[in-house]
């Protein structure tokens, strides 16, 4: 009987929103839609469920057509803490490689055009040119991520041969990012050396043979080892593999081009480092510490990085035009020694203490909430940097924090209420308050989060 209750395909597009958007849209997409949610419908009343009006099934017609009909991904405001937050897009870019986008997309452009010549010119010049001042580099080249160039750089240096890899830095970096598969589909067989804790140099010279082509040193960026541990340095390897012959390949990750210690953190492996102590190849993100786009960037020696880029995947996996114009801009804020103040995850990382305390004590005062049942007040914490970079790291920081105890959900029915805002808000709980790191909130989208949070106090979620 409750099937005989459910409306018509007819009358579901009849219904005022769904036939404006069967107007707007495809009339046969609608249809396919409508027909889809009386579907659900039914299988609702299957499990014993009640059928629902055409004023129901054409609302969630009308949600469908809309949330596909939005652009993806959509910008969310991170008050999470977390600096270079892998699920939310990783490095916010600066306003001059978002300006460099949009040129680059408006019109044409010179990608491959050389301006004086008028001949066919390299997409990798420019790029080159600079990241060549900025790590002291014979050449590089940039691909579409950090995973690509390590592939690119195996297969065009050490296909049907062996790669002698320490067995602590034989790791999986994330997303299922593992160096032995890695090495797997490029062909070279994988030879791991020393113990999980502790690798010699000696073990890495043992084991060097005609078959050898090359070492490859992989920083270890989402964990670390502590205690009992012992590893070669990349000045020592790349010592050992150029009186041996054989190219040792870097990858420092994270692409730090400034000093992490600076800022109170450990150490990260700067490419420029890596160039310096004689590696043959560095291979590092464009994503993470760099603070771009993603890419993969491969910076060494001139004979090596050729090769690459001569390598039939090379152009399989090139940098596209976009993200050559962002990588370009931000690479020139360091140029000009304006990265810190430029590019937003230096700025984040350079945040002081108190500058964050008095942004988190600017939000509470123009917040309600004082007395009732949610309270909201300012609390010291730390943020991460996250991204795989510097593993344990973090940040002193103030939040403002709302006690969430006493409101139906709790801290997770905050969450979700946020999550469901324009734009979304996605912050992070502790000890079953909501906390709310300014360290990552951009200046300009302090009144959409402040409007977000008076939304709970309207809707009855706070007091």
């Amino acid at each position: 009987m409750q099937y005989r209750n459910l409306p018509s395909v007819d009358s579901v597009l009849a219904a005022p929103g769904v036939a404006a958007v069967a107007a707007a849209y495809s009339r046969e997409w609608v249809v396919e839609l409508a027909r889809g949610e009386l579907e659900a419908a039914r299988r609702r009343i299957r499990e014993g469920g009640e059928a629902v009006g055409v004023g129901e099934i054409a609302a969630l017609v009308c949600r469908r057509v809309e949330e596909a009909g939005r652009a993806e991904p959509r910008r969310v405001i991170n008050a999470t803490g977390v600096v270079i937050h892998t699920n939310l897009g990783r490095a916010p870019l600066s306003h001059a490689a978002m300006q460099a986008v949009e040129e680059a997309a408006a019109g044409y452009s010179n990608l491959e055009f050389d301006l004086d010549s008028g001949r066919r010119g390299s997409r990798q010049a420019r790029l080159e040119a600079l990241l060549r001042q900025l790590t002291g580099a014979e050449a590089a080249l940039a691909v579409n991520n950090n995973a690509s160039a390590v592939l690119l750089g195996l297969l065009a240096l050490a296909a049907g041969r062996e790669v002698i890899v320490s067995r602590a830095e034989a790791v999986e970096i994330g997303g299922g990012f593992r160096v032995p598969d890695v090495l797997r589909q490029s062909g070279a067989a994988l030879v791991d050396v020393g113990t999980t804790n502790r690798t010699y140099l000696r073990d890495y010279e043992d084991a060097t043979t005609a078959a050898t082509a090359a070492y490859l040193k992989v920083h270890a960026s989402n964990f670390r080892v502590e205690g009992f541990t012992a590893e070669v340095g990349a000045q020592e390897l790349a010592g050992l593999g150029d009186r041996l012959g054989v190219a040792v390949l870097h990858d420092v990750g994270s692409g730090s081009l400034l000093p992490t210690e600076k800022y109170g953190l450990a150490h990260e492996p700067m490419p420029q480092e890596s160039v310096r102590a004689g590696m043959g190849l560095v291979f590092f993100s464009g994503d993470k510490l760099l603070g771009g786009p993603q890419a993969g960037i491969v910076a060494g020696r001139r004979e090596l990085v050729g090769r690459l880029a001569r390598h039939p995947l090379a152009r399989a996996v090139r940098i596209d035009k976009l993200s050559l114009a962002s990588l370009t801009a931000t690479l020139v804020h360091y140029l000009r020694g304006e990265a810190e103040r430029e590019i937003p995850v230096w700025r984040m990382i350079s945040a002081t203490a108190e500058s964050l305390r008095e942004r988190a004590y600017g939000w509470k005062a123009q917040l309600p909430g004082a007395d009732g049942p949610a309270r909201y007040s300012v609390v010291e914490s730390r943020s991460a940097v996250g991204g795989g970079s510097l593993p344990g790291e973090t940040l002193p920081t103030w939040a403002l924090a709302l006690d969430a105890s006493a409101l139906p959900g709790g801290a997770e029915g905050v969450m979700r209420r946020l999550r469901e805002g324009r734009p979304p808000v996605v912050a992070r709980v502790e000890d079953g308050r909501v906390l709310f790191d300014p360290r990552t909130v951009a200046p300009g989208e302090d009144a959409e989060l402040l409007g977000a949070l008076w939304g709970l106090s309207e809707s009855g979620l706070s007091g």
